[in-house]
């Protein structure tokens, strides 16, 4: 095993890019999307103050964007609501049952979602209820340290290395190095991290499912 923390990472970090920077996820109106789950389990915010652990006026502030969730404050929301991060992405809408879906995502025109580790970059943002969510990454860590904690959430999970190097830890294995070209496919409950090794930051394609 790496020489890790004690209590391993889950998953993403929303206030602070690993370049010192704020980073306010509004595009992503989290906020609204907190309250629509919530809503959606017919959950006073007391009664999902009770489940996540968080007050009653974080959970309103949260809601109505006047903050930015901490890492800490997101594992308790995905963990008191009973959901994972990719439900935090997008918004679910009713299945379309027409035939044939596509969307086009330019080169740097993806839905930006900054976190203290990662800079992603969601791709075909504009599809609703995707069977996977795929996103590209620069990976800012360069430390396994600067998670505090391992990252688990619900399903599977492919990485692809773009550009760079990067050293992939994993809950029950060795760390390994992974360069470009390489990727590894693995079970998103597990914890895991990922770190660059390259002198520039490494990207990386990411695919969940």
């Amino acid at each position: 095993m790496p020489d890790t923390p004690s209590s391993p990472p889950e998953k993403p970090e929303l206030q602070v890019s690993a370049a010192g920077h704020e980073s306010i996820v509004e595009p992503l109106q989290l906020g609204k999307r907190v309250r629509e789950i919530r809503l959606s389990q017919n959950l006073t915010l007391e009664e999902a103050s009770k489940r996540t652990g968080l007050a009653r006026s974080t959970l309103s502030k949260i809601e109505n964007e006047q903050i930015s969730p901490t890492f800490t404050a997101v594992n308790k929301l995905v963990k008191g609501l009973g959901i994972d991060i990719p439900q935090l992405f997008s918004q679910p809408r009713k299945v379309r049952r027409s035939g044939g879906r596509r969307d086009i995502t330019r080169r740097g025109e993806g839905k930006p979602h900054p976190t203290p580790t990662y800079e992603h970059e969601m791709l075909a943002p504009q599809l609703t209820n995707k069977k996977m969510i795929p996103y590209r990454t620069t990976v800012r860590a360069r430390s396994f340290d600067e998670y505090g904690d391992w990252v688990r959430h619900d399903g599977e999970e492919l990485l692809y290395v773009l550009s760079g190097s990067v050293r992939f830890y994993t809950e029950f294995y060795e760390p390994v190095d992974l360069a470009e070209g390489d990727s590894a496919y693995y079970d998103c409950e597990m914890g895991h991290a990922l770190v660059s090794t390259s002198e520039e930051d490494a990207v990386i394609l990411w695919v969940t499912a």
